[in-house]
């Protein structure tokens, strides 16, 4: 499966929050979309032992050699990083299908991937159907908008604090400001866009509370999401 760039693709360099985390957003991505959607109907989905309220299964190793060659020259402006090789700790589509009321605490706040704020993490929209996209908190309590190890330990201490508190006992998915986080960025989930921000920022996909989220991923809330270090 050969993937190649759109020819309409656009770049889009974002700074969001008071911490100004840089965020990149390119637009027509893939020239041929609809080849993954088909290739992630052919796959099987399983439920893996992580955070992730759904199903996953791996995308093609294609994939990841596509990013590499797309993402690389935008590395520099977007995040000061020097172009290098990709590894990918994550490469998967994803299914978003776990009912809300399911969910528990850590599913229902904002989170992070790692505290490295070297690792990148992706996420490539491929539903057209309005399932909702990525948003960029800042937790009320600590002002913190990224989570690195200098803050871990305190940033999680209070959160399990705060998880015992009536303001944290809001069933559903996260979806805007809340008594413990405030957004501070959103990106909306158009088909073949592709977020890319660091693995450290609070963040949460933005999923509605008020419709069943199918487990067919040609109707579903079906993403690529990656993890991605830059090896020099």
């Amino acid at each position: 499966m050969i993937l190649t760039p759109h020819p309409e693709l656009r770049v889009q360099h974002r700074v969001i929050g008071r911490e100004r985390a840089p965020l990149l957003v390119v637009d027509h991505l893939v020239a041929d979309p609809d080849r993954l959607l088909r290739k992630a109907a052919s796959r099987s989905f399983e439920k893996m032992p992580t955070m992730f309220p759904g199903l996953r299964a791996p995308a093609p190793p294609s994939y990841q050699r596509f990013l590499e060659t797309a993402l690389n020259p935008l590395l520099r402006e977007a995040f000061g990083m020097s172009p290098g090789r990709f590894v990918f700790p994550m490469c998967h589509f994803s299914l978003v299908t776990q009912a809300p009321e399911s969910l528990h605490f850590l599913q229902r706040v904002p989170h992070i991937d790692s505290v490295s704020g070297e690792g990148l993490a992706t996420v490539h929209y491929l539903f057209r159907t309005p399932w909702g996209g990525t948003d960029f908190y800042r937790h009320r309590r600590s002002g913190f908008e990224y989570i690195d190890e200098s803050r871990h330990t305190a940033y999680f201490a209070c959160l399990s604090q705060e998880s015992r508190e009536d303001a944290a006992q809001r069933g559903g998915y996260i979806d805007g400001d809340s008594p413990l986080f405030e957004r501070v960025a959103d990106v909306e989930g158009v088909f073949n866009r592709l977020v890319v921000y660091r693995r450290n920022s609070l963040h949460s996909g933005r999923i509605g509370n008020d419709r069943a989220l199918p487990a067919d991923p040609l109707q579903g809330r079906l993403s690529i999401n990656s993890f991605i270090d830059v090896v020099h």
